[in-house]
């Protein structure tokens, strides 16, 4: 892990965006975020992310990119935190993101209610069940996500990075959805959505794009999400189309 994505991780793990902008930053202020790089060096990577939710979405036609993953898989956070969130920042405009924290997860009824056995144990299955009920609570929930699974504890640093991202949503508001019926029929509902791919996943991160997976797909998407998004988009590209290729190769198999 070497380079700007790396510094995004350091940055997340050690600072607080404090709105400055650092006297590093190279770039005019058109440019602050049209790229990764950018938005690191001047210092305002978070309100580049929250631009992403203000900023008007006029086309009809984003690339759709979904995320079948677990929230302790290496080779998934490894794609989220260095592929999938960067190519958002870059290109959120003209993509969207859907995550679906399951995977090879397996779930059982008892007493009426749903039961999960997670591929890395109990504190994935927290992990999954946390990011669940942020992708129903908050428009914020990526970021929050990108900031969890960057962390070195993923679990431990949710309300810390809940807090940097949304201080108004309480974290007891979170664990009580983690805790009770919603956050149990929430996992149910991605239980669901797994199970329905076409074809079954074999293994995570599984990515569909505009709902469809295939080898060829997959690997485009692990050489370069940014190439495959501005390829496939129609309308007029970004300035940001043309990044250059980062290769994900590691998996969690359906075993």
């Amino acid at each position: 892990m070497k380079g700007p994505l790396l510094l995004v991780l350091t940055v997340l793990l050690n600072t607080q965006f404090g709105g400055c902008v650092l006297s590093s930053c190279t770039y005019p202020p058109s440019k602050w975020c049209s790229s990764l790089d950018s938005a690191i060096q001047c210092g305002v990577l978070k309100q580049c992310l929250e631009s992403n939710f203000t900023r008007s979405h006029e086309a009809s036609d984003k690339v759709e990119v979904g995320l079948y993953y677990e929230s302790l898989c290496p080779g998934c956070r490894n794609f989220l935190v260095f592929s999938l969130f960067p190519t958002w920042l870059m290109l959120g405009d003209i993509m969207s993101v859907t995550l679906v924290p399951y995977g090879n997860a397996q779930e059982k009824t008892v007493a009426g209610k749903y039961v999960y056995e997670c591929q890395h144990g109990e504190p994935e299955c927290l992990g999954n069940l946390i990011e669940s009920c942020l992708l129903n609570m908050t428009d914020l929930a990526f970021p929050i996500i990108f900031c969890m699974e960057s962390s070195t504890d993923v679990i431990n640093n949710g309300q810390s990075c809940t807090k940097l991202y949304q201080p108004d949503l309480s974290w007891d508001t979170v664990m009580k959805c983690v805790k009770g019926d919603q956050g149990n029929q929430l996992m149910h509902q991605n239980a669901l959505m797994t199970q329905a791919l076409n074809p079954p996943h074999e293994y995570v991160p599984w990515v569909t794009i505009n709902g469809e997976h295939t080898d060829d797909l997959q690997e485009k998407a692990m050489n370069s999400l940014v190439s495959l998004v501005c390829s496939l988009y129609k309308g007029t590209k970004p300035a940001a189309c043309g990044g250059s290729k980062r290769h994900f190769k590691s998996y969690c198999h359906n075993e």
